[in-house]
């Protein structure tokens, strides 16, 4: 049985409103006049944010994964998951959309997979035309932001949270290239669960889909198991620098969630061990993390005893970087 990092009181995460629903049908209805679909993932969770839908909409089209936010990920966990993609035969091109590193890269790809497409029309005796390429991912994983930097000035609303693109648009960059920005596209329903904590760590999802208290204190006891995994990013003692409080050990008689079991996580992709299904766990994660505890005294610290103000700080301070780069996956 799947065990789960958030407490069994916590509904389940699941988002998926109306806008996201109105543009996937009007995103199917402008599939036919696309001819390259640049896909863009979060780097800190390059798997839960793939879509399962996208080889559906791909349907043989030409494809760019553009891996976004790769200053918020350790230089290693970009080599692994580099090599991780190239041996499934897929190039990733690594951006951070904000500073503009890699931009120039994925425009020249973009063109050069325009050029390949005016060649076929050529040979059929067509006239050349601007490539049509559709800028597809999660919602809040820096589509908008990455198409102001390819366009250089701000052409579309960017904002670090999801639900700002609401609707389809075309825009032209140049005589080479017409981008179709899209919406943040969910799957109707995240069944996997593990993904789904994932999507609202990142702030990937919309704040409405969560309990921000119960995915703050599964944070905690992620960031403890992280500790032993060097590409993860996550040094000994974070929380307790950034903070000054050390995270307790619940003792033998105290209950938590647990984190899930390695064959629990989908794609062969691991979060880290669980303590309590490993072969080999050394003694220093033998205990798991007492995150409801942590939590109430940084409150008592930091926030006045607001549990839900520090659960909000702890999330804000990981997706703005402040934490240092930690990456949630690994292949």
């Amino acid at each position: 049985m799947e065990a789960d990092l958030l407490s069994s009181a916590a509904p389940a995460i699941q988002w998926y409103p109306g806008h996201i629903a109105k543009a996937e049908r009007s995103l199917t209805d402008n599939l036919a006049k696309v001819d390259l679909v640049i896909e863009v993932r979060d780097a800190r969770i390059p798997t839960s944010t793939g879509h399962p839908r996208l080889q559906r909409w791909i349907q043989g089209k030409q494809h760019l994964l553009v891996i976004n936010r790769r200053d918020m990920v350790s230089a290693e966990a970009r080599q692994q998951w580099d090599a991780w993609f190239r041996s499934r035969g897929q190039t990733p091109w690594w951006c951070d959309a904000k500073a503009g590193t890699g931009v120039k890269q994925l425009q020249q790809a973009a063109i050069r997979a325009g050029e390949a497409l005016n060649a076929r029309r050529a040979g059929r005796g067509m006239k050349p035309r601007p490539v049509r390429a559709l800028m597809l991912g999660f919602p809040n994983v820096g589509k908008s932001a990455l198409i102001n930097r390819l366009v250089r000035q701000k052409v579309v609303d960017s904002a670090r949270r999801a639900g700002v693109t609401r609707s389809l648009r075309w825009v032209r960059l140049g005589q080479d290239l017409d981008l179709l920005d899209a919406p943040g596209v969910l799957p109707p329903r995240l069944d996997n669960q593990l993904a789904a904590l994932r999507l609202a760590l990142c702030d990937d999802i919309g704040q409405a889909a969560y309990d921000g208290e119960a995915v703050a204190k599964a944070f905690v006891q992620v960031l403890a198991e992280l500790e032993a995994v060097a590409a993860a990013g996550v040094p000994a003692g974070l929380l307790e620098r950034r903070y000054g409080l050390a995270v307790p050990a619940l003792t033998a008689a105290g209950e938590g969630p647990r984190l899930p079991a390695v064959s629990d996580l989908p794609n062969g992709v691991q979060l880290v061990q669980n303590p309590e299904d490993a072969g080999d766990v050394s003694p220093a994660r033998a205990s798991r993390p007492d995150a409801s505890a942590w939590l109430e005294a940084a409150a008592a610290r930091h926030t006045s005893g607001d549990t839900a103000r520090m659960a909000q700080r702890l999330l804000d301070d990981f997706r703005r970087g402040i934490l240092g780069p930690i990456a949630l996956e690994l292949p």
